[in-house]
């Protein structure tokens, strides 16, 4: 009987597959949104709304009249935080009263809870280096880490515990990983563009030292690099008849890429609306996510058959006899 009463009490709280995979989704979702949050901090110069961390004044963990309105919005993206823990903490606690309990997948999730927290340490130490454009850098190249792995997480919770099965050749898949290559490529350099630029998220902070116009120019070399990658790939996977899914994701990865790359030339030739610079951080968080979907378009578990069981032990007792 205790033993009964034991299994009812771990099942009194079960959280369902499909819970667990809206909250996965809702990471990924809140993790964008910080990343555009963060840029509108940056491109309002509100960079040292708070000029400190973990507090928003020596005095005060909360904005002040005095601060005004770039106070609010710094003070703002900071609360944002918190929300993005607590989304991680519940995904966390459905991973672990989910049953079956799978570990990759909790582990997954405390990948999600632990780079939050590190991004929270890398957030303060943005402001008390007076916004270096290095550490700025390293923010923004982490929020794309935790963007891969809060898309790991959702992707696992649908997944069967099973091998990966390859779709495609190896060739494509190299081509695969060389494009994601590419687009990481291109993410940072990107940053490079932004430590050059004007946008520095306050008028005294200093910036990279590199001559804007090269670092743009390389900048966009390897988007075009990127661009061509995509297109091949796509091809490839159309010509080696690969599933409906990869060839789809190839699509729609090219023209994330192209549309992101509109707006990166109209801004850089209208000189920099912060508007169209903010469109861009979410465009790139856009081009990175398709790019991952592209990836795990060409492989899939699937779920391991049944091993066949010994075969029925045929009946001593004799038949009955119909009359």
């Amino acid at each position: 009987m205790r033993r009964i009463c034991a299994v009812k009490r771990s099942v009194r709280f079960p959280v369902s597959t499909a819970l667990l995979r809206r909250l996965a989704y809702a990471n990924i979702v809140a993790n964008v949104a910080i990343v555009v949050t963060g840029g509108a901090v940056r491109l309002t110069a509100s960079g040292l709304g708070c000029p400190t961390w973990p507090r928003c004044t020596d005095e005060s963990y909360t904005t002040t009249p005095e601060m005004g309105v770039h106070g609010v919005i710094e003070f703002g993206n900071r609360l944002l935080t918190f929300v993005l823990v607590l989304i991680a903490g519940a995904t966390l606690l459905a991973a672990l009263l989910h049953r079956p309990r799978r570990r990759s997948v909790v582990l997954l999730a405390i990948a999600v809870v632990l780079g939050i927290v590190a991004q929270a340490v890398i957030g303060g130490i943005t402001v008390r280096t007076q916004l270096h454009p290095s550490i700025v850098g390293i923010h923004f190249v982490v929020s794309m880490v935790l963007l891969l792995a809060a898309y790991a997480l959702w992707r696992r919770v649908d997944e069967p515990d099973a091998p990966k099965v390859l779709l495609v050749p190896g060739p494509i898949r190299a081509l695969a990983w060389t494009t994601v290559a590419a687009s990481a490529g291109v993410i940072v350099l990107g940053v490079a563009v932004t430590g050059s630029g004007p946008h520095a998220g306050d008028a005294d902070a200093v910036r990279n030292g590199l001559d804007p116009q090269t670092v743009s120019q390389v900048h966009a070399d390897l988007v075009f690099l990127l661009i061509g990658l995509s297109v091949g790939l796509w091809l490839a996977l159309r010509a080696v008849g690969a599933p409906p899914g990869a060839v789809r994701a190839a699509a729609v990865l090219l023209v994330v890429e192209l549309g992101q790359g509109v707006v990166g030339f109209v801004q850089y030739f209208t000189d920099l609306p912060a508007l169209l610079v903010g469109a861009h951080m979410l465009g790139s968080c856009l081009v990175w996510l398709a790019t991952l979907a592209a990836l795990w378009s060409i492989r899939e578990r699937q779920p391991v058959a049944p091993s066949p069981g010994p075969a029925p032990v045929p009946s001593e007792t004799p038949a009955p006899v119909l009359a």
